[in-house]
């Protein structure tokens, strides 16, 4: 015994339009204004509704090679990064691409070139060959880039990184506004005697301590030059900046705040303060960077610090990408920078009495 909607189903198996069609009792026409977004103006709202719950019921879904090959999109959008293996943040920017894309009826096909200048252009031409609608390239630490071979040849945006030449739109975090933000996390507990630890000579590195001293130089504190001690970015470099600004320094003159490069370095940070018997927040304030996942929050104590938008650095470069798919035009080559919010935890106190 057969159901009615085995009646509308053809031999294949698997629903056509046509089924959905004769389902609804109407045209072939009018099914096709309803999956490819013309209905409106052209059928009465109750008939789309009658040709959606037709599909439903038989388990219509349109068929996307087909539909890619009359928009002249394959609904497919590349994602090349350099290093999606090795890096604690990549599974927040690729979900956020990854469901912004998927919210608009998109693929993401991600590519891992390793940091790898020849695999980073054997890639692009490999999505441009699948006639992807658009690429991401994304690095997963903020510093200029060269922009892989082909990525001028589609519609391209940056995530997390700047092109060298300029030529292509890129979404940031905003490393400066959170190194003031920070500053301000201290100064607003009281604290004046504030130290920098880690960092390199990268992006990321000047501009969150550019960011920092602008915001004490507004309130009228200068920070001693031997109080910006750069370490690297790594638990030792922290543990060994610490070691260097609290070991046996008068309590009354060392500092009562630190504002750690990352999480990492705040990590090392706590660790150098715990070995001196120095307490975190009563005796000394710790500022992290990143809100490094497994990391940061389970550090003793959890660590206050300023969170990289790496979800939001996805989002926000796929539905660049999108809408430069959708209207057909290449957006401006500017730069987006997106806030880095503060996640509060408690390593953060007020400051000691003098």
């Amino acid at each position: 015994m057969t159901s009615a909607e085995d009646k509308h189903t053809t031999g294949s198996g698997r629903p056509t339009s046509r089924d959905v069609a004769r389902l609804a009792g109407v045209s072939h026409t009018a099914v096709s204004f309803v999956f490819n977004g013309r209905a409106e103006g052209n059928l009465s709202p109750a008939t789309q509704e009658r040709i959606r719950q037709a599909a439903a019921r038989l388990g219509y879904r349109p068929d996307p090679v087909a539909r890619g090959l009359r928009r002249r999109r394959t609904a497919v959008i590349g994602l090349v990064t350099d290093e999606i293996a090795s890096s604690p943040f990549a599974g927040r920017l690729l979900r956020g691409a990854m469901e912004t894309a998927w919210a608009n009826e998109h693929l993401v096909l991600t590519i891992d070139s390793g940091g790898d200048p020849a695999k980073e252009d054997a890639a692009v031409a490999e999505l441009l060959d699948r006639r992807v609608d658009g690429i991401i390239y994304a690095a997963m630490s903020l510093r200029r880039v060269r922009v892989p071979e082909g990525l001028h040849r589609t519609h391209s945006v940056l995530a997390n990184c700047l092109p060298e030449d300029d030529s292509l739109p890129a979404v940031v975090p905003a490393e400066r506004a959170g190194g003031r933000t920070a500053a301000r996390l201290l100064l607003d507990q009281g604290h004046r005697r504030i130290a920098h630890i880690g960092g390199r000579d990268d992006i990321a590195s000047v501009e969150r301590l550019r960011g920092f001293r602008d915001t004490l130089r507004a309130e009228g504190i200068t920070v001693p030059r031997e109080w910006v001690v750069r370490t690297g970015g790594e638990i030792a470099g922290g543990h060994e900046g610490a070691l260097r600004l609290l070991d046996g320094a008068d309590p009354a003159r060392r500092p009562t705040g630190i504002f750690a490069y990352n999480d990492r370095v705040a990590a090392g940070v706590l660790h150098a303060a715990a070995r001196l018997g120095i307490t975190v927040p009563g005796d000394l304030s710790v500022v992290g960077y990143d809100d490094q996942e497994h990391m940061a929050a389970f550090l003793t104590p959890a660590l206050t610090t300023v969170a990289l938008p790496h979800r939001e650095m996805g989002e926000a470069a796929a539905r660049l990408l999108l809408d430069a798919i959708a209207t057909g035009r290449t957006p401006p080559a500017t730069v987006r920078r997106l806030v880095c919010p503060v996640v509060a935890r408690a390593s953060v106190g007020p400051a000691p009495a003098a």
